[in-house]
């Protein structure tokens, strides 16, 4: 005589399954029209050899200074905090 398998079980293991593949959709969906929708040009970095500037972008410095980000100074600059 064979066992009887439930199909509880299996069915019960899909809908975590469906669940978790209809919300990464949806966060896709709202992804890429977060990006389509942000009329700005994508920037890019220029150097000079000392520096590395930002050239364009949504971004601008006096936006982060009135968030209260400032550039670190001289006395601020050591390899722990160091970004190219």
């Amino acid at each position: 005589m064979r066992a009887r398998t439930s199909d509880g079980s299996r069915s019960a293991g899909v809908v975590p399954l469906l669940a978790g593949v209809v919300s990464a959709i949806a966060l896709t969906g709202a992804a890429v029209y977060t990006v389509t929708e942000a009329r700005c040009e994508p920037g890019h970095y220029v150097t000079d050899g000392r520096q590395v500037t930002l050239i364009g972008s949504c971004v601008s410095g006096a936006e982060l200074r009135e968030a209260g980000h400032e550039r670190p100074g001289p006395e601020d600059a050591s390899p722990s905090n160091f970004r190219p």
